[in-house]
C-alpha cells in the first residue's frame, strides 16, 4: 500500500513537473509582455488570438513554417527509401559483403557531425547550394541516413530468410521482393524510424543556421531565434512560435503511433 502511494505521489510530481511548464506556455501566447511578467502562472485577460496573427503575417512566421515543412516533406520518404533499400540489400547478401557495406554505411555514426561542417559548407558552397533548401534537404539526407540504415538493417535482418526464398521459388525478382514482402513487414521500424527524422530534421537548428542566410528561406528553428535578443527577449511571440511549432509534431506522432500499431500487426499476421 504505502508502495503504491508513493509510486502515484512520484507520477503526480512528474506530471506536475510536466504540464505547468506547458500550461505557462501555452496561456504565454495570449498574453502581453508585461501581463506575462506580472502574472506567469495565472489566466490571461482575454484569449485574444492577437499573437497568432502577428506571428504568422507580420513576423513572417508563416514563411518559415512553409520552409521546413518542404524540406521535413522531401527528406523523411527520400532518406527511408534509400535506407531502407539498402538495409534490404545488406539483410539479403550472404557473408562478409553485407557485413563489409554495412560498416562501411554506418561508420558516420562514429564520426561527429561538427567535425564534417566546414568541408561540408565548402562543399556546398563549390556546388552553389548555400542557401538553398535543395542543399539543406541534401545535407538532412546525408546526416541521417547511417542510423536510420542502422534501424532498419536491424529489423530486417529477423525476418525468416525463408520468406525471401519463398518469394524467389514464386518468381518474383529482388526489387518486387522488397516492394511486397520485405517493406510491408518493415512497417513498424519504418514508422519509427520516421518519427525520429521527423523530429531530428524538424528542431535542427545546427545545419539551417549554417547553410541559410536569407531571411525568406529561414526554417523555423532559426526563425524562432528572431524574439530572441541580447538585453530583450519577446516571450510571448516567442511561446507562439513555440506553440505553432509543436502542433505539427504532435499530430505526426498521433498519426504514426495509430500507423506504427497497425504495421506491427499487418506484420504478425503476414509473418
Amino acid at each position: 500500500m504505502r508502495y503504491r502511494i508513493g509510486r502515484r505521489g512520484v507520477l503526480a510530481v512528474y506530471a506536475v513537473l510536466i504540464v505547468v511548464p506547458l500550461l505557462v506556455v501555452f496561456t504565454g501566447t495570449f498574453k502581453t509582455q508585461s501581463e506575462l511578467f506580472s502574472s506567469p502562472f495565472g489566466l490571461p485577460s482575454s484569449f485574444d488570438p492577437g499573437n497568432y496573427h502577428t506571428v504568422l503575417t507580420e513576423r513572417n512566421l508563416g514563411r518559415a513554417f512553409l520552409n521546413s515543412t518542404l524540406v521535413i516533406i522531401f527528406s523523411v520518404p527520400i532518406t527511408l527509401f534509400l535506407a531502407s533499400l539498402a538495409a534490404y540489400a545488406i539483410a539479403r547478401i550472404p557473408g562478409w559483403k553485407s557485413w563489409a557495406i554495412f560498416t562501411f554505411l554506418v561508420l558516420g555514426l562514429a564520426v561527429p557531425a561538427q567535425a564534417n561542417m566546414i568541408p561540408q559548407y565548402v562543399l556546398f558552397q563549390n556546388l552553389g547550394l548555400l542557401n538553398s533548401l535543395t542543399g539543406l534537404v541534401i545535407i538532412n539526407i546525408v546526416v541521417t541516413l547511417p542510423v536510420s540504415v542502422f534501424i532498419l538493417t536491424g529489423f530486417m535482418k529477423t525476418l525468416p530468410r525463408e520468406i525471401y526464398d519463398a518469394s524467389s521459388i514464386d518468381g518474383a525478382g529482388p526489387w518486387n521482393t522488397y516492394r511486397r514482402i520485405a517493406l510491408p513487414l518493415s512497417m513498424p521500424s519504418v514508422a519509427a524510424t520516421a518519427i525520429f527524422l521527423f523530429v531530428i530534421h524538424w528542431n535542427d537548428l545546427l545545419y539551417p543556421l549554417l547553410f541559410i542566410q536569407e531571411p525568406s528561406k529561414k526554417t523555423l528553428p532559426v526563425a524562432l531565434l528572431d524574439f530572441t535578443g541580447e538585453f530583450l527577449t519577446d516571450y510571448p511571440m516567442l511561446f507562439t512560435g513555440v506553440v505553432i511549432a509543436s502542433v505539427p509534431l504532435v499530430l505526426a506522432y498521433l498519426f504514426m503511433q495509430r500507423w506504427f500499431i497497425s504495421g506491427m500487426t499487418s506484420g504478425s499476421v503476414k509473418g
